[in-house]
């Protein structure tokens, strides 16, 4: 009952602070006005002093206001004085760049320097994980799994797992059961599976633009020819340019990150999931959809993914806990529709069987809702530092700079002048121990070199700040 009351009094302080940051948006209440005092908060939504505060506390985290001595607060931000987004990507189809894995070997080659600010990694910092929490989930798997968790699992995965992902599903409609998951070591092992079972050397796979660097050399490895497509910094890949691919070539698969795309950070309204999916059922192509990151939403419910529109199987979509809540365990599964038979046999050859042992301590976890009620904390982080970022980025960065603005996921993508060579960014910004991402590590293509990724997964502090300070800084003095 007590910790019932406590969610109440949570969800009550984020209804208020969501009101106002509402206000703000549109402009009802403006940079430099006044906001209502703490006592004409608590009498127009009747609740207590310390209520009132947590709002407004959590309207600072994301500097929008501030708190004027003798005063009162202030709006201090808004969302008119931030960036442009960047313009829809329109992708090479020709020409293929050489370096990107060589860029990619280069900047991941110092993931694990602690001496880096790690703008460049795409993960939750260690601060942000329930770490006391899961390792006491961990020890209760090794209690209760027979043989302490030593033992093979069956090929499908963990049973207590699957169904509790698939009561997971029902929030968004999915309707999934237990028999319809297969548990993997990872999202990209889902993906690789996937695209094991769906493709042949030769083929080709239609794909957003930039899409997650990942996805690109593993598509790369196994021989695939990557169509990347048109892509929206806000409602993710057009559907007009995926009907225009599919009329004219012979496309084997589709891979989409329909919410909270890597790296735009993209979110694909439901009417073009629903497109999208009614299209690849009239051409027979399959959708592999990668949805790492649709719990990490910034808005009041869980974006619905592809699946929640699939009605002939044709949907496989992928899922992990590597960007919520535990990377390294390696926990993923992947929902193949009507390929589950052809997906499992290719499982059973090359791995038989998934670790137990960490299946049943993220089952641990998700029971009792409480990875529900840790993510909202998450959230509530995330979305803050994407504000705090793109303020700096606005007060720092060169006039034009353009960046995304998105409602969930850990990246934003920032589109500097065309004179800026991200690479050579990077370069600078290493002497000062900055790590960022070059644009050229989302393409197999030589495009997006004045762009870059930037995660904003870690807790926002005065050395973020300086970081993004510095790197506005280097950027200037490229032009």
């Amino acid at each position: 009952m007590a910790t019932a009351i406590r969610q109440s009094r949570q969800l009550l302080y984020l209804r208020i602070s969501r009101d106002i940051e509402k206000q703000i948006d549109r402009r009802v209440l403006r940079v430099g006005e006044q906001l209502p005092s703490i006592r004409m908060i608590c009498g127009q939504y009747g609740v207590s002093m310390t209520t009132a505060l947590q709002a407004y506390h959590e309207l600072e985290r994301k500097a929008l206001i501030e708190s004027r001595p003798q005063s009162g607060y202030y709006v201090s931000w808004a969302p008119d004085k931030f960036p442009s987004i960047p313009a829809t990507s329109q992708p090479a189809t020709a020409g293929k760049d050489d370096q990107t894995e060589e860029i990619v070997q280069k900047v991941y080659n110092s993931i694990a320097n602690k001496n880096l600010t790690m703008l460049s990694l795409g993960v939750p910092a260690p601060e942000l994980l329930p770490i006391a929490k899961l390792n006491k989930a961990l020890l209760q798997a090794v209690r209760e799994l027979p043989d302490s968790g030593t033992g093979y699992e069956n090929t499908q995965g963990n049973s207590r797992l699957r169904r509790l992902i698939a009561k997971s599903s029902y929030i968004w409609k999915g309707n999934l059961t237990e028999d319809d998951l297969v548990t993997t070591s990872g999202c990209m092992n889902s993906i690789a599976y996937c695209l094991m079972t769906l493709t042949q050397r030769g083929d080709t796979v239609a794909v957003e633009s930039p899409l997650f660097f990942g996805i690109l050399q593993l598509a790369k490895s196994l021989g695939l020819q990557v169509l990347e497509l048109p892509t929206n910094a806000q409602t993710g890949i057009e559907p007009d340019a995926l009907k225009k691919a599919l009329q004219t070539k012979k496309i084997k698969a589709c891979l989409l990150v329909s919410n909270f795309n890597n790296p735009l950070g993209s979110c694909m309204p439901d009417e073009h999931k629903k497109e999208v999916v009614a299209l690849l059922e009239q051409y027979n192509v399959p959708l592999i959809e990668d949805d790492l990151y649709g719990d990490v939403y910034f808005g009041d419910s869980r974006p619905k993914p592809c699946k929640a529109f699939d009605e002939s199987g044709i949907v496989l979509w992928c899922g992990s806990v590597s960007k919520t809540l535990a990377p390294g365990y390696r926990v993923g599964w992947v929902a193949p529709g009507r390929f589950t038979q052809s997906l499992l046999r290719l499982k059973m050859y090359h791995s038989l069987s998934s670790p137990n042992l960490l299946q049943e301590t993220i089952a641990n976890f998700l029971e009792k809702d409480r990875y529900a009620h840790y993510l909202v904390n998450v959230r509530r982080t995330l979305h803050a530092n994407s504000i705090q970022f793109i303020r700096a980025i606005s007060e720092y960065f060169p006039e034009g700079t353009r960046v995304t603005r998105p409602q969930g996921g850990f990246m934003l993508w920032v589109e500097l002048n065309k004179k800026i060579d991200t690479m050579e960014l990077y370069e600078a910004a290493m002497k000062q121990k900055i790590s960022i991402a070059p644009g050229r590590m989302f393409t197999l293509h030589k495009q997006f070199d004045h762009c870059m990724r930037l995660s904003y997964g870690s807790e926002w502090s005065e050395r973020l700040d300086g970081s993004l300070k510095i790197l506005g800084r280097l950027a200037k003095n490229m032009l």
